[in-house]
C-alpha cells in the first residue's frame, strides 16, 4: 500500500513533498519573524478545511484568537466561518494557564473532535515554559535538591525541556490519524536549527522558512531538511506571501 498524503494546497509546496505531509507525521515548522510561519499555518488549516473537508486545531500560545482571524482576513480567508460551522477550533492559551496536563489536552481535543490537522505555535514557548509547570515530584533528581528548590538550575531545566518535547510529540503520535505542525523558533546561530536543539530530531520532518539577501534584494526561503518516508525537494527555493496567501516557486535560488 502507498503512503496516504496529507496536501497542504499550499501553491507550489506539495510537488516537493511527492504530494503532502504522510498522514500522521509531526511537522518542525522552523524560522526567524517574519518569515511567513503563522501564514503557512493558517493556510495548511483553511485548505485542509475547505478544500479537503478535514477538521483544524489550531493552539496558541501567544497569539491571541481574534489577531489571527484578522490575520487570516487579509488573504481572504474566513476562518470565523469554518469556526462557526465546525470545520476548524482555535484555542488560545496564556502561559499563565500552562500546567503538566497541556499535552494531554491537546490529544483528547485532536481525538474527540475527530481532528485530522493541528498546529502548535508554538513549541518554543511550550518547551521555554515546561521547568515552570513541571512539578517536583516528577524530577527525578529531586532527591538531589532535597526539595529546598524551587526554580530549577540550568542544567536540570534543559533536561526538563528536553524530556518535555519528546513526551509531548510521542503523545502526538498517538493520534496517528492527525497531522501536525509545530512551530518553533529558529536559531539565529550554531548547529541546531531550533533554539531548544530537541524537536529537529523528535519531529518527522523538518521545513525552514527564511529570509535571503542576494544582491541588493531580499527574499523569504523555504527549505525541506527533512521529511520521512519522502523524496523531498532537496533544494532552497523561493517564497512569496501574496494576497491570496503563500506561494512557492520550485526553481531554486
Amino acid at each position: 500500500m502507498g503512503i496516504k498524503r496529507v496536501k497542504t494546497g499550499i501553491e507550489g509546496f506539495d510537488k516537493l513533498v511527492q504530494g503532502g505531509f504522510p498522514e500522521g507525521s509531526c511537522v518542525l515548522l522552523a524560522g526567524t519573524p517574519g518569515t511567513g510561519k503563522t501564514i503557512f499555518s493558517l493556510e495548511y488549516l483553511y485548505n485542509g478545511a475547505l478544500k479537503f473537508k478535514e477538521k483544524g486545531l489550531y493552539i496558541s500560545v501567544g497569539q491571541p484568537v481574534d489577531s489571527l482571524i484578522e490575520q487570516a482576513k487579509l488573504f481572504g480567508w474566513d476562518i470565523e466561518k469554518l469556526i462557526n460551522n465546525g470545520m476548524l477550533e482555535i484555542i488560545y492559551i496564556s502561559t499563565k494557564e500552562l500546567d503538566q496536563n497541556i499535552s494531554q489536552f491537546i490529544v483528547d481535543k485532536i481525538q474527540q473532535n475527530n481532528i485530522k490537522r493541528a498546529v502548535i505555535d508554538s513549541i518554543s514557548v511550550l518547551a521555554t515554559n515546561a521547568p515552570v509547570y513541571k512539578s517536583l515530584n516528577e524530577i527525578s533528581v529531586v532527591d538531589i535538591l532535597e526539595h529546598r528548590s524551587f526554580f530549577s538550575p540550568p542544567i536540570l531545566g534543559d533536561s526538563i525541556i528536553k524530556k518535555f518535547i519528546y513526551t509531548f510529540i510521542e503523545n502526538l503520535r498517538t493520534a496517528d490519524s492527525c497531522t501536525t505542525i509545530l512551530i518553533s523558533e529558529a536559531s539565529e546561530k550554531g548547529e541546531f536549527i531550533c533554539r531548544d536543539t530537541v524537536s529537529e530530531f523528535a519531529c518527522d520532518g523538518i521545513i525552514i522558512m527564511g529570509l535571503m539577501s542576494i544582491g541588493n534584494e531580499n527574499y523569504r526561503s523555504i527549505q525541506i531538511r527533512k521529511m520521512r518516508l519522502t523524496d523531498q525537494g532537496k533544494d532552497i527555493y523561493p517564497l512569496e506571501i501574496t494576497k491570496n496567501g503563500i506561494v512557492v516557486k520550485t526553481k531554486s535560488l
